[in-house]
């Protein structure tokens, strides 16, 4: 089996298990606007599917721009499962506070632990990180065009939640909680 198809399997089946955890959240208490979280979707769909449409693009529109050698190849893969794993490690974190889109759960607080002490995302930062690992192993355009656009989607999703999470958790615990951990980068401040 060739390291382009196990990693583009090891995406598939961590978005498989990431939506059927949904299941498992609090009640919403509070959800951003529809239209913005529709905007959102369609980032994602249209990110997404760059990603994985260099799989099956013809090799004329979307050809290989270089080869890695496969000990390259392998630490990339190593370092997309490393980051779905911390994906997953810091959804198991937030339990039934997690949310695909801009939401509160009953109960919710700022959760500065785990995985979300070293970044206010780490979700975010997963989920960037992996995806432009796997567009690296495809060494295509398409799953590049699909990784930047992932990159700038969250980012900015990134940045509208913590002025969500500020107005509706309250500025001072937030801005504390910001002023220790940064955004995406999990590097000490």
């Amino acid at each position: 089996m060739s390291i382009d198809l196990v990693a583009t399997l090891l995406w598939w089946l961590f978005l498989l298990g990431w939506w059927a955890a949904a299941l498992w959240v609090a009640k919403a208490t509070t959800k951003a606007p529809a239209g913005r979280r529709l905007a959102y979707f369609a980032g994602f769909a249209i990110g997404f599917s760059l990603l994985f449409a260099g799989n099956h693009a013809d090799a004329r529109t979307s050809p290989t721009l270089w080869h890695a050698p496969p000990a390259l190849d392998l630490a990339l893969l190593a370092a997309q499962l490393t980051a779905l794993a911390f994906a997953w490690w810091a959804r198991v974190h937030l339990g039934k506070l997690w949310s695909g889109m801009l939401t509160l759960r009953e109960g919710h607080r700022v959760v500065d632990t785990g995985p979300y002490a070293l970044a206010r995302h780490p979700i975010y930062t997963a989920f960037i990180a992996g995806s432009w690992f796997y567009a690296l192993i495809e060494a295509k355009p398409l799953p590049l065009a699909g990784a930047a656009i992932l990159t700038l989607v969250m980012t900015v999703k990134a940045k509208e939640e913590e002025n969500f999470l500020r107005r509706e958790l309250g500025a001072t615990d937030y801005d504390a909680y910001a002023a220790r951990v940064r955004m995406l980068i999990p590097l000490p401040r």
